[in-house]
């Protein structure tokens, strides 16, 4: 391997997991919208919010859409508090 393949493996490896997808389980876009307020909710008070609903991680890594849903909520609450 070159100089140059191996300064592009990092960049490989991140498209390859994009790509294969999370190892464990995940939530579809309905699954998160319906819990993405108590994600949210446990995030903020610091209570295991990826313990407490698997798979909603995942989920938000590779879903732009739900990704920002969970974003400006989170946000909106930060600025309510």
């Amino acid at each position: 391997m070159n100089d140059r393949d191996k300064s592009k493996a990092p960049e490989r490896e991140a498209v390859l997991a994009r790509l294969l997808g999370p190892d464990g389980p995940e939530l579809g876009c309905e699954e998160c919208f319906a819990e993405l307020d108590r994600y949210v909710e446990l995030d903020l008070a610091g209570s295991d919010p990826d313990g407490n609903v698997p798979g909603m991680r995942a989920h938000l890594e590779g879903c732009p859409a739900c990704a920002e849903d969970f974003r400006s909520l989170k946000a909106l609450l930060e600025e309510t508090d």
